[in-house]
């Protein structure tokens, strides 16, 4: 069994970045990302602070837009369309969630995709769809850097995801597709989960749920992704998959925290990055 050291992976592409971004300067190139958080989440507090300081590391320049619970529909549109029209704002990022009553779907449509770091504009998703190049939502393309570095083979591989959010198992779907594995999705309606994920040759957990994938549910040798950010009872980070039990059966396994999680940063960097190259 080998762990996917996913913070070393993304050190490794941000220290890539930051020569990149140093380049850039010298031809009056400088990325900038603009981030948008909505209300008072705590975990998106979070967030934020660990993409700004990735942002100073890299030598991205940042700008905050924090705004109230009682912000409108009508003035968070306004904000993307102005973040839009600015030639200096290279990459723009809606953090999530956002208070009821606001459409978040709306505004991630308002995001110019020429802009869309994120990944969720259906531009870039419908391109994703049909194999183009694109921004590609930064949990799901982290994953398959992931495999990348690790020659880890998807050709003609079981891939078996477990969650089907827009975020990360929708896009997963395509770049799973697009990397030539035959692709199974189980979701909270799917019967017989167990059987179907003992199947996969690469299992990917991305449902939310505390240590939901045992050792049962895999197969020996399968490589497991495990996408979850939980916190148990005692507020210790863990994951969807059961890492003590499902190490002993994996080939390739991420732990958590210190798997995915960099990564996600690391690809929103790389985004930015991408954009500004894109824009100029």
């Amino acid at each position: 069994m080998e762990i996917i050291d996913g913070k070393a992976l993304a050190k490794k592409i941000r220290e890539g970045l930051k020569i990149e971004v140093d380049e850039l300067k010298k031809k009056g190139i400088v990325p900038k990302l603009a981030v948008i958080m909505v209300g008072d989440d705590k975990a998106s507090s979070v967030y934020v602070r660990n993409k700004s300081r990735a942002c100073d590391e890299i030598g991205i320049e940042f700008e905050e837009y924090l705004k109230d619970g009682s912000t409108t529909q009508e003035e968070l549109i306004n904000l993307i369309k102005e973040l839009n029209n600015r030639e200096d704002v290279h990459g723009i990022l809606l953090q999530s969630p956002i208070p009821e009553g606001l459409d978040i779907r709306d505004a991630f449509n308002t995001i110019d995709y020429r802009k869309d770091v994120d990944g969720f504009n259906p531009i870039n998703v419908g391109k994703l769809s049909i194999g183009e190049d694109c921004f590609i939502s930064c949990t799901p393309h982290g994953v398959i850097k992931m495999l990348e570095e690790y020659n880890i083979e998807t050709e003609g591989k079981r891939a078996v995801i477990i969650g089907r959010s827009n975020i990360v198992g929708k896009p997963l779907i395509q770049c799973l597709l697009n990397k030539n594995a035959t692709v199974t999705v189980c979701h909270s309606k799917t019967k017989n989960i167990k059987d179907i994920a003992k199947e996969a040759d690469i299992l990917i957990a991305a449902l939310g749920r505390p240590k939901f994938v045992t050792e049962d549910m895999v197969k020996d040798g399968a490589v497991v992704i495990d996408v979850g950010i939980n916190r148990n009872e005692e507020g210790k980070l863990v994951g969807d998959v059961d890492f003590k039990n499902v190490s002993k059966k994996a080939s390739y396994i991420t732990p958590v925290p210190g798997g995915v999680g960099p990564m996600t940063v690391a690809m929103l960097m790389f985004n930015v990055v991408k954009a500004a190259l894109l824009q100029k």
